[in-house]
């Protein structure tokens, strides 16, 4: 069975992401998905190291739940990964705007982070987050509220604690990409500067000649 959320990829490549369509992606799912109405955003607590080593748990799952659990998955170069065009098991018991079915009707993205200071965020995929983030909300027609962190909607409240960052915050930047704001550059590297050029040596200037010998040359330039 084809699940619905065939438009998803390219949402996310019209907006100049990146999306890899993990193979048969368009059938898997615990079930359609319902009416999208927002986003949910996650951190996977995977590996310290790689660009989305959780793959293949969040397409097959784990022991305790099975997969896929979730529509995207995004690694830490900013790269979107397609897993489910259906349900995917990554919201549980909660609350955000009176969703209370958030397997249904939010969008999961699984970022590749631990959760923790030993994994900063970097710079490049929280670009694709936020991008990623106000693509979806643009086609589905919502505002940025319905942009909820796992730990916002989870209930009892504390049951859940990802993403790591500041949701809020989060927020106000994707609202602002909603409108058309551009991020500014990254500070480039200062550029290194030229090496010095060689120091040439100066030339010695000859010693004075003899007047009298310069004017006996000129008469005859055999004389010494």
């Amino acid at each position: 069975m084809t699940y619905s959320l065939l438009w998803l990829p390219k949402a996310l490549t019209d907006a100049g992401l990146t999306v890899i369509e993990v193979p048969g992606w368009q059938n898997r799912g615990h079930g359609d998905e319902g009416k999208v109405l927002g986003v949910l955003c996650h951190h996977t607590c995977g590996p310290l190291h790689g660009d989305l080593p959780d793959l293949n748990v969040l397409i097959d799952g784990r022991p305790d739940l099975g997969g896929p659990l979730c529509n995207l998955g995004l690694g830490r170069n900013g790269h979107y990964w397609m897993i489910a065009a259906g349900k995917g098991w990554h919201a549980g018991r909660g609350n955000w705007q009176g969703i209370t079915d958030g397997n249904a009707h939010l969008i999961g993205i699984e970022a590749e982070n631990t959760g923790d200071s030993r994994d900063p965020w970097p710079q490049v995929q929280m670009d694709a987050y936020k991008r990623g983030c106000a693509a979806i909300l643009k086609h589905i027609g919502a505002g940025p509220i319905m942009c909820a962190g796992h730990k916002e909607y989870a209930l009892p409240h504390g049951r859940k604690d990802d993403p790591s960052f500041d949701m809020v915050m989060f927020r106000k930047d994707v609202a602002k990409l909603m409108i058309g704001w551009v991020p500014p550059p990254q500070p480039m590297p200062a550029p290194l500067k030229p090496a010095p050029a060689p120091i040439k040596p100066i030339p010695r200037p000859s010693p004075p000649s003899d007047p009298f010998e310069t004017a006996a040359r000129a008469v005859d330039p055999d004389a010494t």
